[in-house]
């Protein structure tokens, strides 16, 4: 597959890290009224197919990371909130539906760097990444209820997996914003970081990644996100079946030698 021309994010691959920007900061990379949605679903599809891919970054252009939904759409009653009750329900499932599930089928790891803002859908967006970094700028929110409606695209099977159901429960039932050291203290991001160093920070630990054999980088990644829905026994055979696949890459053979022979590894994703 092709790497995808996107309308209103950039993406850039550098050794073995692809970096997706959205750039819509003229409605705070708002994910409802513009292309962002089909330009993240496009980038998703396409790293679980690019071998040259170890790991994707996301983070918005301008001040903020994304505000979610647009909220004067939401007064108009137009885009995804318009129309009857069945047609919303189908605009919500063949949308911004689709997200979460693409989120959870990508077999590389998801990095969010938090640049600012992080409400609604955005910061539902954030917490589906496999870790987050954070401006100490930020703030995000849970903040659906503040506008009468719940969220519909999944945030609340996510939040409640990262912090656990009654911290999650707090922040949707209440609406209110946190600070990025009220998330880092949550567990809702790894780590908090000066504004400046905040692209530089997620590249860095996305590198980190990047280095490793690029097809047990995957493989784990599946088996992190089966262990959050399989059961032991069916989680144990998946890991014997992996690990089978594993023992016979060409990579494999590379990383013991590199370890006995203490030196890093060149690793060709075979």
């Amino acid at each position: 597959m092709r790497k995808p021309v996107l309308k209103d994010s950039t993406l850039v691959v550098r050794d073995r890290v692809a970096l997706i920007t959205f750039g819509r900061d003229d409605v705070r990379n708002a994910l409802t009224g513009t292309e962002l949605v089909k330009d993240l679903l496009q980038t998703l599809a396409w790293v679980n197919s690019a071998e040259e891919v170890s790991v994707l970054v996301m983070t918005g252009a301008g001040s903020a990371f994304s505000s979610g939904g647009n909220v004067r759409e939401m007064r108009d009653k137009s885009g995804i909130f318009g129309g009857s009750v069945q047609q919303i329900q189908d605009q919500y499932r063949r949308g911004i539906q689709r997200i979460p599930l693409a989120m959870e089928a990508t077999e590389v790891p998801l990095i969010a760097a938090v640049n600012g803002p992080a409400i609604g859908a955005g910061f539902d967006l954030a917490c589906m990444c496999d870790l987050r970094l954070a401006s100490s700028s930020a703030v995000m929110g849970e903040t659906f209820v503040n506008l009468g409606i719940i969220p519909g695209d999944g945030g609340a099977w996510f939040l409640q997996r990262l912090i656990g159901y009654q911290r999650a429960a707090e922040l949707t039932l209440t609406g209110r914003l946190i600070t990025a050291p009220e998330a880092l203290n949550l567990g809702i991001v790894l780590e908090v970081t000066e504004p400046e160093n905040l692209l530089g920070r997620a590249l860095e630990l996305a590198a980190q990644i990047a280095a490793k054999p690029p097809r047990a980088t995957r493989l784990t990644k599946r088996l992190l996100k089966y262990a959050q829905r399989g059961t032991l026994p069916d989680f144990l055979d998946l890991c014997a079946c992996f690990q089978g696949m594993a023992h016979h890459t060409d990579d494999h053979a590379e990383a013991v030698t590199a370890f006995l022979e203490k030196r890093p590894g060149n690793y060709s994703g075979s």
